[in-house]
């Protein structure tokens, strides 16, 4: 049986973050409004335990939103999370992390909130920025950095010896970063040798290498978690 996810069809995203995963694995999904077009609501309405928003996936009778909840759960079905609870657990922090980073990374360009249109908020967006490329880009890469350092397993991976979902999603952020803050980021990397070599290596991995290559990954653009404003990148 396929998977279902369920997302905006002209964004990547935090959808994005689930694609990566099942992409990854070989799994057989669909992604149902970017075949059929937004029709109807998401399925988890109708079972009773309606998301907040989208990413949502159907898997059988489990319905199950957010993106950190989903690959919770999809991990150890495609083999992308640690064997052992403890392991499970600190792949599920990290992707915590991932999201909170994220966050930070959208309220740059709608720190007044995403009911207003950026051009609405562009003083704001240039103050929220400002801090975001000085203090929290690198606190968040530190950490990161950190991580990978302290990981002796071998592999240069976040968590043990193999790859895991986090391992897909910081570089998805990592390729959002690029996109949206080229030129910090060119200051930054240097200073993160094992994120670079991570990013490079997720990105080579062969059906995520096809499917980076393929045109059912969107392009990043400005309706998006990652938008490029030169401006902000100042």
């Amino acid at each position: 049986m396929s998977y279902e996810l369920y997302y905006w069809p002209s964004i990547q995203g935090r959808g994005e973050f689930v694609r990566l995963a099942l992409e990854d694995a070989g799994a057989d999904y669909v992604d149902v409004w970017r075949g059929a077009g937004m029709e109807g609501s998401m399925p988890a309405i109708a079972t009773g335990t309606p998301s907040f928003a989208p990413p949502c996936l159907r898997d059988g009778d489990i319905v199950v939103g957010q993106t950190a909840a989903i690959l919770l759960h999809l991990g150890p079905k495609l083999g992308l999370a640690p064997d052992d609870d403890k392991g499970r657990l600190w792949t599920h922090q990290i992707q915590l992390t991932i999201s909170d980073f994220v966050n930070e990374t959208h309220d740059t360009h709608h720190p007044l909130g995403p009911g207003r249109y950026y051009d609405e908020q562009k003083p704001e967006a240039l103050a929220r920025a400002r801090e975001f490329r000085d203090a929290r880009m690198p606190k968040f890469l530190d950490w990161f950095e950190a991580i990978l350092t302290r990981n002796t397993a071998g592999g240069g991976y976040l968590v043990g010896a193999a790859v895991t979902y986090a391992d897909l999603s910081l570089f998805q952020v990592v390729d959002g970063l690029l996109y949206a803050f080229p030129t910090r980021m060119a200051g930054l990397m240097g200073n993160y040798p094992k994120i670079a070599a991570l990013h490079r290596a997720v990105g080579e991995r062969p059906r995520l290498k096809a499917y980076l290559a393929s045109d059912r990954r969107l392009a990043f653009n400005e309706d998006g978690l990652f938008r490029h404003y030169p401006e902000l990148d100042a």
